[in-house]
């Protein structure tokens, strides 16, 4: 009997890689694996995947005039079916069912045409997200490849009323392990849990964690063992730290981990990836989008200095570190790239984080994240130097060309 290994939902939504052979001439390249960056290189792209050797049979070819060409963008940390902005005013009829999903496959469109081939997304109140995931499979459109979560595992909390829709609340280790299970059924890649309030909630602390220790070992304990990962809303370090110590694969903000950098070089040691999300961080004590209350935008205003403490300990630590924006619009999630550069990572880092890094984060680094031999032909074109400049990824005049799995956008 063979074995058929386990295939993530979001890799079965990947359209089929287009048949022959494209040579992609005179590029500066970054393939993401940590190497300097290559003059007049040439990357060939078969059937959909990068080619280890010159193509043997008939090809076409694009002279890339020394632009940059990098791996896709991954971000690791989305909400997608928060992205559409809509106001329903007064006597303005409300939103069909349906409507929300069309919205969220447009800006999943947007945002690969800025070079975001990955997004993970970290939770949802509905299945927009699964659904639009599931209409790229049948090739209704395309868009970035997304690993979703559906709901978010949570011990009953303010954040679940704040939050409607959005989580699973669960209580004692056998209903942790069955909300997990729950998710997986209803098709998610990965498994998401609050270990602490969340910073845009008035009436939680996230000083503390909000499950126990056997209920997250549980949790952890169902995922890996039927193969998926584990991504852990961490805010107060108590969580924090029980996330680290029972093994979750991503810590998603973290903002006082500077505080532990013994727990930092555990996670360099496990290889644990730290998620700083820096964007809406600033988004809160900006006052962005919303207005927040006078606590929230306070709190907010110490999560950001705490945060790039963080992220700049991690650095030193050697902790690996994935981009994730966690604000919106998701076509310019890249921006979240400038803010880990200001608080201390050197553009390569930061390029790394959006790149194979990411792809370790969400377990996809044998398929993704670098440019290399029989990885699948992720590929942004940029005009201009992100090494120099990172900002260039926000502008859409700057992004030349973008490859999904070998296909053109």
């Amino acid at each position: 009997m063979v074995n058929v290994p386990f295939v993530s939902p979001a890799l079965l939504a990947d359209p089929a890689p287009p048949e022959g052979v494209l040579v992609l001439l005179n590029a500066r390249l970054f393939d993401g694996t940590g190497a300097p960056v290559r003059e007049n290189a040439t990357v060939v792209i078969e059937d959909g995947f990068i080619a280890d050797i010159p193509a043997a049979k008939e090809a076409s070819s694009v002279d890339l005039e020394g632009r940059f060409l990098m791996p896709g963008l991954i971000d690791v940390h989305t909400h997608l079916a928060e992205q559409p902005d809509i106001e329903i005013v007064e006597g303005m009829e409300p939103l069909l069912p349906g409507t929300r999903g069309h919205l969220v496959a447009a800006a999943a469109q947007r945002a690969l045409r800025m070079g975001i081939t990955t997004v993970r997304d970290v939770g949802a109140r509905d299945n927009s997200v699964l659904e639009v995931r599931q209409a790229m499979r049948h090739d209704a459109f395309a868009g970035p490849r997304i690993l979703a979560s559906g709901r978010i595992v949570s011990a009953t909390s303010p954040g679940g009323r704040h939050f409607d829709g959005m989580y699973r609340e669960a209580d004692g280790p056998d209903e942790m392990r069955k909300a997990a299970r729950e998710q997986m059924r209803r098709g998610a890649d990965f498994v998401k849990i609050m270990m602490t309030g969340a910073r845009s909630v008035e009436l939680e602390n996230p000083e503390y964690s909000q499950v126990t220790r056997e209920e997250l070992a549980a949790l952890v304990d169902e995922a890996h063992r039927q193969g998926y990962r584990v991504a852990a809303h961490c805010e107060g370090l108590e969580g924090t730290i029980l996330a680290i110590e029972e093994g979750v694969d991503t810590i998603e903000h973290g903002f006082y981990l500077s505080e532990r950098p013994d727990l930092l070089e555990r996670m360099a040691a496990s290889g644990q990836v730290l998620v700083p999300t820096l964007s809406f961080l600033k988004d809160i004590a900006d006052q962005r989008y919303d207005a927040w209350s006078d606590h929230l935008v306070e709190r907010g205003c110490y999560n950001v200095e705490q945060a790039n403490k963080t992220l700049r300990a991690a650095v030193e630590a050697g902790a690996s570190i994935a981009m994730g924006f966690d604000s919106k619009p998701e076509e310019l999630a890249a921006s979240e790239l400038a803010l880990m550069v200001d608080a201390g990572m050197s553009t390569a880092e930061a390029l790394m984080a959006a790149t194979s890094v990411g792809a370790t984060a969400i377990g996809l680094d044998h398929l993704i994240g670098t440019i290399e031999p029989r990885k699948l032909a992720d590929l942004v074109v940029v005009d201009g130097d992100p090494l120099a400049d990172i900002s260039v990824l926000t502008d859409p005049d700057r992004i030349h060309m973008v490859f999904r799995s070998g296909q053109p956008v």
